[in-house]
């Protein structure tokens, strides 16, 4: 049986929950700031047809290596940001161009193959793979995707996230998702 206290703290712990949804989604992007946001996307389009980025992306399309064909999501959640199959993808050439890259309303910036695996990142992602998802299936479609106003799990920041399709000859072969900080637009 639940006590009064154990009751006015789940209640208060709603409220607050669906307080801060609300303001999330009363947050609503103007057109000064989607102007900001169409920015952004025309530029971190460059970084999606950068040759190391696109040359990355067609190997890692390419049959996996036996560890990352049996990595799983729960094992992935596990591994810290130190462990060396989890550094691979953030020391690699695609993952410079990205810091090279990276503006400073770069909140997160993360390069998916065809399958939706990780290829590279400037830091780990809370997903080993986003298959599914629009971040991934939109850009795979050969378009623009553009996310909500939200607070990023992988880094507990406000952003909106923007992904672009990177292309080979004119055809999707992964994706690229880049992590917004409106303030920072």
């Amino acid at each position: 049986m639940k006590t009064p206290g154990t009751f006015i703290r789940i209640s208060l712990l709603l409220l607050a929950s669906a307080g801060h949804a609300i303001g999330l989604r009363a947050a609503e992007i103007d057109a000064a700031q989607q102007a900001k946001i169409d920015g952004a996307i025309a530029e971190v389009k460059t970084w999606a047809a950068d040759p190391a980025i696109v040359a990355a992306v067609v190997a890692h399309n390419a049959p996996l290596p036996a560890e990352q064909a049996a990595m799983t999501q729960a094992t992935w959640k596990s591994l810290s940001l130190l462990d060396p199959f989890v550094r691979s993808f953030s020391k690699n050439e695609a993952a410079a161009v990205l810091k090279a890259k990276k503006a400073n309303w770069t909140t997160e910036a993360f390069v998916s193959d065809a399958k939706g695996y990780k290829v590279a990142f400037l830091a780990k992602t809370t997903n080993w793979c986003h298959a599914g998802a629009p971040k991934h299936e939109v850009p795979m479609a050969g378009k623009a995707w553009q996310g909500p106003l939200t607070v990023d799990e992988s880094t507990g920041l406000q952003q909106i996230q923007i992904a672009i399709p990177v292309l080979k000859d004119g055809v999707p072969v992964g994706s690229l998702v880049v992590g917004l900080s409106p303030g920072k637009l």
